[in-house]
């Protein structure tokens, strides 16, 4: 007990200090290792000595540690890949028409618009989502803008739906901009689609250039498409395309929707059910992309496998009543099959021109 207080004590010390001088390579290193050493959370202390070295790459001690610890955090990921990939397995074991994971697709398909709609400072409901999308009838107390935001995420799902989901490693900068065109057709038609033409910013940060926007677009669809890109495991991949496409921010408005919506064609594309970030992630979410901007991105790749596992998990537990979730996991292969979130209320849906 008194080498628990002591350790505690020494953590909130670390954290404290930290705080004061957050870029100190030292300070990084020293908490690394006492993560490490003492927690065996080695998985933090690698980040911290990465962390270390992006400020002074001459770091002795932090160069020590890092070489020492990536293959052990590398393996761990993997193993993470590993067990959820499995479970995509079980997932697709479950018959189409099983009633439970019906009922869990559609109602995902309001949630995520409900979600990502949210993060961005939307301030429809749950419930009020579904009945605009349902209905079509406005809700009373809403600005035309947010009305807007929802119909522009339903239309833009719909067009996933129908139109990019089998293109796998053929996603073209005119797709990127036709579904941007459907997340922000409805509230300025004027910028829906098209590059920006001025410089933005995003709080503390500064995007690039908007001179340099279409090459860095351009040089982002060629990554996408690439064979070193394909060969990433899916939810890797589906969190770098993310994550690149949101730090260039190619458009005015509606970055943050349109990469998280690029991220779920990439998983939906690999067999996995689209993933929801909930509105009170929200923080964690942007902590973890200002980490990636900071230098490592394998925080927010960790954090979009864990959205994914726990996607996947209620999947499962939705059909748990029809399927032996203990049958040897091993034993169930990917058949190829695509989870669309089903959008029935877009079929005699007119979308922005």
């Amino acid at each position: 007990m008194d080498h628990h207080g002591k350790d505690e004590k020494a953590h909130k010390l670390y954290e404290h200090a930290l705080a004061l001088a957050p870029d100190h390579p030292d300070i990084l290193n020293d908490f690394g290792e006492f993560l490490e050493k003492k927690q065996q959370d080695v998985v933090s202390a690698e980040h911290l000595y990465c962390k270390a070295l992006v400020l002074s790459p001459s770091h002795m001690k932090a160069l020590t540690n890092r070489q020492r610890t990536l293959p052990l955090v590398e393996e761990i990921d993997q193993n993470s890949f590993n067990r959820i990939d499995n479970k995509r397995d079980v997932l697709m074991s479950v018959p189409d028409n099983h009633p439970g994971l019906r009922r869990q697709i559609q109602e995902d398909y309001f949630r995520h618009i409900y979600h990502s709609a949210a993060i961005e400072g939307n301030t429809f409901t749950l419930s009020q989502t579904r009945s605009l999308v349902e209905t079509r009838l406005a809700i009373g107390g809403k600005s035309v803008v947010e009305h807007n935001e929802i119909l522009g995420m339903d239309a833009a799902l719909h067009f996933i739906n129908t139109s990019l989901i089998h293109r796998i490693g053929d996603i073209r900068l005119q797709d990127i901009l036709d579904l941007h065109h459907r997340v922000l057709g409805f509230v300025d038609p004027l910028e829906a689609g098209r590059l920006r033409t001025t410089q933005v910013f995003v709080g503390d940060f500064t995007p690039p250039s908007a001179s340099d926007i279409r090459v860095l677009v351009q040089e982002f669809i060629e990554w996408l498409n690439s064979d070193d890109a394909l060969s990433l495991h899916p939810i890797e991949l589906a969190a770098l395309a993310h994550y690149k496409l949101v730090y260039i921010h190619p458009f005015y408005d509606g970055n943050g929707r349109t990469s998280r919506l690029l991220m779920n064609l990439i998983l939906m594309q690999a067999g996995y059910p689209p993933i929801i970030i909930k509105v009170d992630e929200k923080h964690e979410y942007y902590k973890h992309l200002q980490t990636a901007n900071d230098g490592d991105v394998r925080p927010f790749i960790r954090f979009i496998a864990r959205c994914t596992e726990r996607t996947i998990d209620d999947y499962l537990m939705a059909s748990i009543e029809n399927i032996n979730i203990q049958k040897s996991i091993s034993s169930h292969m990917d058949d190829g099959r695509t989870i669309i979130l089903e959008d029935k209320s877009s079929e005699n849906y007119q979308f922005p021109p």
